[in-house]
């Protein structure tokens, strides 16, 4: 052999796709997904027949699980054992199938999510509704296939004699595909199959006469028939699924919720433990306790109000914010023809008629077969009653039983296989052998056979054939709808006022990030005093608010971060509060620059931001809301190497007052900035110099009468009237606000909006601190560089600047 015979030079994008793309077309057809004409993946199709072949059916004692498995996997299914089994569970737990195909003794799982008890343990057969998709098996109903070692033979689909697919639904995900497709009441959905017998056309809205709608076996409340509509239509919809609730009312003015019904596939241990978490998180203060107190009863988990706390808010929180409400997809994908399809419900029921045809059929022909079969031996038998003596001296005379044959079959005719039956009969059936029996059963014969032959020649004769066995499944196993369905998804209506104590907090955030709330009362026993930071630290924002209002807190990113205040951290006064980064992720060198407290987003407010290389954007205070805030949003899409420098919300009749690094100075009304949403990027604000950035940005009023202070690198402060700066209209350069030297010039450090009276704190980096009277200072011309507070070359430069007002 050479060298070439044994490797093949071949691509690795070429042998990776075709090697995946057999995986996924094993995946597609053979594992995830069920089959469109009896609902089952292989996995439960050769569980089922293994037991149908072991004789483990419902008339007969439980087996142990661990023989079926062991059985399966030997025979059929080369698999782990650990699937095999969870697959077997699953058909037996009512709360995931809608009609259990197996009956299971023993631990097998539970709501909560509890594993069931190794297959050692359990013992299993086949329910009585499972012997139904099994039935006629025998009679050459169904193609099967040689199995994985070509030792047996397993079914490539069971005959089904009810619409296993919709009864029970399925879920699965393979390779490109998944699918959802919701279980359904039986009774309900044989109707539809009926319906579809009758008239070929039947549109959705008269189906959902009959069908109208999922049916979970954990039962729970449906919302949005035009979901389901659109499902059965589509094979895509949404509807949404909630717990089944009431409210108690107690002793001593106090109420209860009762849940007593979950949505499908929920955990409730998980659920139970939400809720609770709730409660001792403090985000939800009107609980006093969540029980599950379900028994052999039935479900029944309890919340208990706290004193004088209405339940119904408290409900419709937990609806919004628990599983005690979820949203399911329909995504209605079976094999189809070997193919995946996305199902119809006409096409559902369709692929289930046209294979119960093909099933009555065969079993007619096979039964057909059998009958003519039975009537050739019955005919042979009444014409050798007719001669017996002379039969039983031929047979006599012979010399064996196949010379007996020969000349039974020479002399009167008889075929071989009338000759075989005669041979073979024993001799005291000769006593009993009436002829009237004989011939009351080719009557019978005869009759059987007539019936099947007006099967096989008529359609309508098949389809009453098919609508009798469908009643009759009906009739035996009908069950009682679970799940209620409402046409419409009800909107959730929270009052945060009654889920939120109201209660006035000091709120507190820090430059390094360091957030809290702290009680009024720890505040005053410290006197606004010791309040707890680290060193280099310094507070950003500190202001009363009340614990059912809202905080944005923006960063350097262009991010902001949506935060209730009732779910910041309670911390007394004289503790660290507690890092952002806990509360919400944000990257390592992102840094909060500003904080503004909301009292109600719907004002008509608007959130002006500005950015390090001079973008502005203004948008509506409304669009910063929402719902979900576990990470940080976008309040300004920025470019690289930009950062956002200044936030501020305000109503629209203001004016900005940007100032640059090299003092130039541009003052313009925020209505030339058109409103747009969260996610842009802005408009341009200054026409900076190629070295120039933005250093500060302040709103001030058409009329306002106060100043500015302007603090330069080399530590100099001059006072300007606000009067004194012109408005020159957006995106121009401006005007110089200091006087330009050659040597060592003065660059702009800050600029502060102050009024007589208030003190200004500088500290620098030798550590010094000089306190700075604004009222010492007298208005200064647009072109002086103001008078030095502090001399930089012996004090060292500033660190950082604090503002005190009178």
């Amino acid at each position: 052999m050479t060298q070439n015979e044994i490797f093949q030079d071949l691509p690795l994008e070429e042998v990776i796709g075709d090697r995946f793309g057999r995986y996924s077309k094993y995946i597609i057809q053979d594992r995830a997904l069920p089959d469109a004409r009896d609902g089952l993946k292989p996995v439960q199709r050769r569980i089922l027949y293994a037991m149908y072949m072991d004789n483990n059916t419902h008339e007969k004692p439980f087996r142990k699980s661990a023989k079926t498995v062991g059985n399966v996997i030997a025979n059929y299914h080369p698999h782990g054992d650990s699937s095999v089994y969870e697959a077997m569970v699953r058909m037996s737990q009512d709360w995931k199938a809608r009609h259990m195909l197996i009956e299971m003794h023993g631990n097998n799982g539970s709501l909560d999510g509890d594993s069931p008890a190794a297959m050692r343990y359990t013992e299993a057969r086949l329910s009585s509704i499972a012997g139904e998709m099994l039935r006629d098996l025998q009679k050459e109903t169904v193609d099967f296939i040689p199995n994985f070692d070509d030792q047996d033979m397993e079914p490539t689909v069971l005959p089904a004699r009810f619409p296993n697919l919709l009864v029970n639904g399925s879920t699965g995900i393979s390779a490109g595909y998944a699918t959802d497709i919701p279980p359904h009441a039986l009774h309900e959905v044989i109707d539809a199959v009926l319906m579809r017998l009758k008239n070929s056309k039947v549109t959705v809205d008269e189906l959902m006469k009959v069908i109208s709608g999922p049916d979970f076996p954990t039962g729970g409340i449906i919302q949005g028939v035009a979901g389901i509509k659109k499902a059965y239509e589509t094979g895509r919809g949404k509807i949404v699924v909630r717990a089944k609730t009431y409210i108690e009312t107690l002793k001593g003015s106090k109420e209860q919720i009762v849940i007593s019904e979950i949505p499908f596939e929920v955990n409730k241990a998980n659920l139970v433990r939400k809720m609770d978490e709730l409660r001792v998180d403090k985000r939800l203060d009107g609980i006093s306790e969540v029980r599950d107190e379900s028994d052999r009863q039935g479900l029944r988990i309890v919340v208990e109000m706290r004193r004088d706390v209405p339940a119904e808010p408290i409900l419709q929180f937990l609806f919004k914010n628990t599983d005690l409400q979820v949203t399911y997809n329909f995504n209605m994908i079976a094999i189809y023809n070997r193919r995946p399809v996305m199902m119809t419900l006409q096409t559902m029921l369709d692929a289930y008629i046209d294979h119960q045809k093909e099933i009555i059929t065969k079993r007619s022909q096979f039964d057909l077969r059998k009958a003519h079969a039975r009537l050739h031996i019955v005919e042979g038998l009444m014409k050798a009653l007719s001669v017996l003596d002379e039969v039983i001296k031929t047979i006599r005379n012979s010399t064996d039983k196949k010379d007996a044959k020969l000349n039974l079959q020479n002399k009167f005719n008889f075929t071989e296989i009338q000759a075989e039956a005669i041979v073979s009969l024993q001799l005291y059936r000769l006593t009993n052998t009436d002829i009237t029996e004989l011939r009351e059963e080719e009557a019978q014969l005869k009759k059987i056979a007539e019936e099947l032959e007006g099967i096989l020649n008529s359609e309508a004769k098949l389809i009453a054939v098919l609508r009798s066995e469908l009643l009759d499944i009906r009739k035996r196993f009908k069950q009682d709808r679970r799940s209620d369905i409402q046409a419409e998804i009800s909107e959730i209506k929270l009052n945060m006022e009654v889920l939120i104590p109201s209660e006035d907090v000091i709120v507190s955030v820090t430059k390094d990030g360091y957030v809290k709330r702290t009680s009024l009362r720890s505040h005053k026993s410290s006197n606004g005093q010791g309040f707890a930071m680290k060193e280099s630290d310094s507070i950003l924002f500190k202001a009363q608010w009340n614990t059912q209002q809202h905080i944005l807190l923006f960063t350097n990113k262009g991010h902001y971060i949506f935060q209730p205040i009732h779910e910041l951290p309670d911390i007394r006064w004289k503790d660290l509060g507690q890092h952002i980064s806990s509360i919400v992720p944000i990257d390592d060198d992102e840094r909060i620059i500003q904080v503004v407290g909301i009292e109600d987003f719907n004002k008509d407010l608007f959130v002006v931001t500005v950015t390090k290389n001079g973008q502005i954007k203004r948008s509506e205070l409304k669009e910063y809301f929402v719902t979900r805030y576990s990470k940080p949003f976008k309040a300004v899409n920025l470019k690289k190497e930009d950062e956002l420098l200044f936030v501020d919300v305000v109503p629209e009749a203001q004016d900005v007052i940007i100032t640059t690094y090299l003092s130039f100075a541009l003052r313009f009304a925020l209505t030339e900035v058109p409103v747009t949403n969260v996610r842009t990027a802005g408009i341009k604000a200054v026409n900076l110099k190629e070295d120039d950035v933005v250093i500060s940005a302040i709103l001030v009023s058409p009329e306002d009468k106060g100043d500015l202070l302007v603090v330069t690198q080399r530590g100099s402060i001059k006072r300007m009237a606000i009067k004194d700066y012109e408005e020159t209209g957006r995106a121009k350069r401006g005007l110089q606000t200091l006087r330009e030297l050659k040597t060592n010039p003065h660059r702009i450090y800050a600029v502060l909006k102050v009024s007589t009276g208030d003190q200004l704190i500088i500290e620098t980096t030798k550590g010094v601190i000089e306190e700075v009277d604004i009222s010492q200072y007298r208005h200064a011309e647009r072109h002086s560089n103001g008078s030095f507070a502090i001399n930089v070359d012996t004090d060292g430069e500033i660190k950082s600047l604090s503002l005190i007002k009178k």
